[in-house]
């Protein structure tokens, strides 16, 4: 199926639809902090719908702390990596060396921390229920140019549904998660920019 901003639209909504038999509630932020720490390890398909109104699928794959990697399917040759406190962003259609941020100027940083916990942290800067969702928008208020990240969970029990980044100048990037693979077993290979950087040579 050909996916379009219509259809884009029901899956966000599915995704995010209470299991039938159980009362959605907001989630408390220590609730959601628990939950966040508690994911070890993590594999899922996701959807991500860009900026420019196109839409990439792919894997993710998250090993906390401070590392994730975004595996995109044909015909998307990119690849996004964050490990060693660093963000590559690997371009297949460029011959240029990936592009490299320190992790922490990220919006992605304040989910891959060590220890998550929005009750005591200033970065919180919106919790709200809409009836199915409880969504939490976070971002480090003393350096606003770093954007912003808005997390939506369902629940209870409760379970990460999707994200948007929001850049400084507006722009957005939602990623929407399929089912949760958690607590597997993931290779140290997989977050590793220098080896990749040597795989991209070739």
């Amino acid at each position: 199926m050909k996916l379009t901003r219509r259809s884009f639209a029901v899956l966000c909504l599915a995704s995010v639809a209470p299991v039938p038999g159980q009362a959605a509630e907001i989630l408390s932020l220590d609730r959601i902090s628990g939950y966040l720490n508690g994911l070890a390890s993590v594999r899922s398909a996701f959807t991500q719908i860009n900026s420019d109104g196109t839409i990439s699928t792919g894997t993710l794959y998250m090993r906390r702390p401070g590392r994730m990697r975004f595996e995109y399917d044909p015909p998307e040759t990119a690849l996004v990596l964050a490990g060693a406190g660093q963000l590559a962003i690997f371009d297949g259609k460029s011959n240029q060396a990936p592009e490299q941020y320190p992790l922490w100027r990220t919006p992605l940083h304040l989910i891959l921390k060590r220890r998550v916990d929005l009750g005591e942290e200033t970065m919180v800067v919106s919790h709200v229920f809409d009836g199915i969702a409880t969504s939490v928008s976070l971002q480090d208020r003393r350096r606003p140019d770093r954007g912003t990240i808005r997390l939506v969970f369902s629940g209870p029990p409760v379970e990460l549904r999707q994200w948007v980044i929001t850049g400084s100048d507006g722009t957005e990037t939602t990623v929407v998660l399929g089912d949760l693979d958690k607590d597997i077993e993931l290779a140290a290979s997989l977050f590793n920019i220098a080896l990749e950087v040597e795989k991209w040579k070739r």
